[in-house]
């Protein structure tokens, strides 16, 4: 996790072997590139650089993630990013506040990759809490959603880090297999 172009998605692209097979899960909602080029060339940079050995599956509307990291456990899975993961579930609840489906697929996620055995999961988000409490109700929604996200998934993973100007500080780290 870490702040906007703090090197997130680079990073946890080079924690995978890119000779090997991966599935890259993609959860940004694609617009018309008239209406929003600056998103559209965002997008464009991620597709650019994956490597051509990994499968892409675009989740736009957050249907298949969860599915991808509970049954592909033979290959490394990489979910870009949690942040658009959880704006498109709250744009599909309406920005209902308290939202059963939010919760209930944030609860779905993190059972997954709790019990996920096999292949790594390598999981990007964005930390929005360090900052000025958004002036919006929508704001603070998405804050505070997404924080529990982040807090709830890192209970669950062997591996926690935060990436700071580039640079990946270690929050959480497993510790040493027995030989």
């Amino acid at each position: 996790m870490g702040g906007t172009r703090s090197g997130k998605s680079a990073w946890a692209e080079s924690q995978l072997d890119e000779s090997s097979p991966a599935v890259y899960v993609a959860t940004a909602r694609a617009v018309d590139p008239g209406a929003d080029p600056e998103w559209a060339d965002r997008i464009a940079v991620h597709r650019a650089r994956r490597s051509a050995r990994w499968e892409t599956v675009e989740d736009p509307d957050g249907s298949v993630t969860v599915g991808i990291v509970r049954e592909r456990t033979d290959v490394a899975v990489l979910v870009d990013d949690l942040g658009t993961w959880v704006t498109g579930l709250l744009d599909d609840a309406g920005w209902a506040r308290d939202a059963a489906s939010v919760a209930a697929a944030r609860t779905d996620l993190v059972e997954a990759v709790g019990a996920r055995a096999g292949a790594p999961v390598v999981l990007v988000s964005a930390e929005v809490g360090l900052g000025v409490v958004p002036s919006s109700s929508a704001g603070r929604r998405f804050r505070d959603e997404l924080g529990l996200l982040n807090a709830e998934l890192a209970a669950v993973c062997d591996e926690v880090r935060l990436l700071v100007a580039g640079l990946p500080l270690a929050l959480k780290v497993a510790p040493p297999r027995e030989q």
